[in-house]
């Protein structure tokens, strides 16, 4: 199997390691916490023995071969179970060196006062991996035995004693000045600078190393990274391919299993033998789903490659090339009278505000207003103007919906909900990943398929032009070039706001009632 890290592909195990006594250990009391075999006995894969076999390595003195361990497998692999197993792992399991037996093999005990910390940059974002340790406690021994109290968001010991299991980000109080044992990092590929991962990874090290004797150590997962994004994923990856190069041994543990190079997405032949190599001896995926996934129009080749295949490939930049947006260009205007939905995006003084409207029945788009900087260093956007404009759209158009983001107009759209209706205007933060995530995708599939159309608006063209995607754990986000970019994508952010409250307009069944009179303009 094509393979890039520093297991040994040939050699199935390490001189010494505490890994076997671990092994042991696991599967006599852990249990699968999920699916058809859920409360059976955990058992682990062959190549999750393997990496704990490594991760879990000593020399002739008891101490760590490896320093911290990056995992890098294909999407469903079973990252996250691994990661909540090694949390009870380093928990109550016999995971310290505690000396060597009479025939010479590693003996291990358990940590003293255990400090377990799963780590991310959101609350939310912890919550798959704790799930799942509380899924693997919940029909075990080990509750019982170890005498366990497991809440929704902590597991410690009922009598008292020290030790514990916790979620931990950027805005916990227990994480800068923490000293835990072990801390795991899952789908570190997310962990960017502008996402705040960067700075927690930091941290993370920093308490881990205050522990003597580098007894405790961090575990990240990930999927293949994209190189645009400058991720945690990323910096471990080329730490690791530094010491290699300069010295020919890394103590990081790099375990990364990924497809052989040049396989064409749309030779279903190769992409099937491509995907067995990446799953390796994950059985449980379906393929045929997996295929499909790829082949959807709505997935980008460069996901298709990084989450399944596990390669690392550079994101195409720009999220609708001008050409695409061309084709969805139509000889329509709006109406006065015509059922709409508005979408907002604001501003005060660097990036520019947008109003946008969608028509109801066909999903043509058309701005209301684009207000944008002259370029001035005192410029700031005139809000009696957007505030006539928005009141314009109401006279002139029968508005079912509007969703407008608050952010620095919070008192203001409070205001407009107040003289428009609570039930027709409402906010929408679209700082808010998960939610705007899923609106961008219902705007590109509209795109993609012909659904949404527009009346060919030269800056909303070039607002939409502007937009790149960041990939975040629920799917991605748009976002200019870089953070200084004069590049504004503000109209095209108030477009899919608008798109995004036609179709909850519609399913609210504000298609077909009965029309109010309107004046036109």
């Amino acid at each position: 199997m094509p393979q890039s890290g520093n297991i040994p592909a040939t050699v199935p195990h390490p001189t010494r390691t505490l890994g076997y006594q671990i092994l042991r250990w696991a599967e006599r009391y852990i249990v699968q916490p999920d699916g058809e075999r859920a409360g059976e006995p955990w058992r682990f894969t062959r190549e999750q023995k393997r990496f704990i076999l490594w991760l879990y390595a000593i020399d002739e003195r008891g101490r760590w071969i490896y320093r911290s361990a990056s995992l890098r497998r294909a999407k469903g692999w079973g990252k996250s179970p691994l990661l909540a197993a090694l949390c009870l792992i380093e928990m109550l399991g016999p995971c310290r060196f505690s000396h060597f037996d009479s025939a010479g093999n590693p003996v291990g005990k358990p940590v003293a006062a255990p400090w377990i910390q799963i780590a991310a940059t959101a609350i939310h974002q912890t919550t798959n991996t704790l799930d799942l340790v509380r899924g693997m406690l919940v029909a075990s021994r080990l509750v019982a035995d170890y005498g366990l109290q497991v809440g929704k968001t902590l597991i410690q010991f009922k009598d008292g004693r020290p030790g514990k299991i916790e979620p931990v980000t950027s805005q916990s109080a227990s994480l800068e000045g923490g000293r835990p044992t072990f801390a795991v990092l899952d789908e570190t590929h997310h962990w960017t600078e502008s996402a705040g991962g960067h700075g927690v990874a930091r941290v993370i090290a920093r308490n881990i190393g205050k522990n003597p004797g580098g007894l405790a150590r961090y575990v990240e997962t990930t999927n293949a990274y994209n190189p645009n994004t400058d991720s945690i994923a990323q910096l471990t990856h080329e730490a690791f391919l530094k010491q290699v190069e300069e010295s020919g041994f890394s103590d990081i543990l790099y375990d990364c299993l990924e497809a052989p190079d040049g396989i064409d997405l749309k030779d279903v032949v190769a992409l099937r033998a491509g995907l067995i190599e990446a799953y390796g001896d994950a059985t449980w995926v379906d393929l045929d789903r997996v295929i499909g996934e790829i082949a959807d129009p709505r997935t980008p080749p460069e996901d298709g490659y990084r989450f399944y295949l596990n390669k690392i490939v550079r994101s195409a930049e720009s999220w609708i090339t001008p050409a695409v947006w061309l084709g969805r260009q139509v000889d329509e205007e709006l109406r006065p009278g015509d059922r709409i939905a508005l979408g907002f995006d604001g501003s005060i003084r660097d990036d520019a505000t947008a109003l946008v409207a969608c028509r109801l029945h066909d999903g043509l788009i058309h701005p209301l207003g684009i207000w944008e900087s002259n370029g001035l260093p005192d410029w700031e956007v005139d809000v009696l103007a957007v505030d006539a404009a928005v009141h314009q759209a109401f006279t002139t158009f029968d508005v079912q919906w509007m969703y407008a983001d608050p952010a620095y107009w919070q008192d203001i759209v409070g205001r407009w909900a107040l003289e428009f209706g609570d039930t027709v205007v409402f906010e929408f933060w679209t700082g808010r990943e998960a939610n705007m995530a899923r609106a961008i995708e219902r705007f590109h599939t509209a795109v993609v398929t012909d659904a949404l159309i527009h009346t060919g608006h030269p800056r909303l063209a070039r607002h939409i032009a502007n937009t790149h995607k960041r990939e975040v754990r629920s799917g991605y986000v748009l976002s200019k070039e870089h953070a200084k970019s004069k590049r504004k994508i503000d109209a095209a952010i108030a477009a899919i706001l608008a798109y995004e409250a036609r179709a909850d307009a519609i399913a609210d069944g504000r298609l077909n009632k009965k029309k109010r009179r309107v004046v036109g303009f």
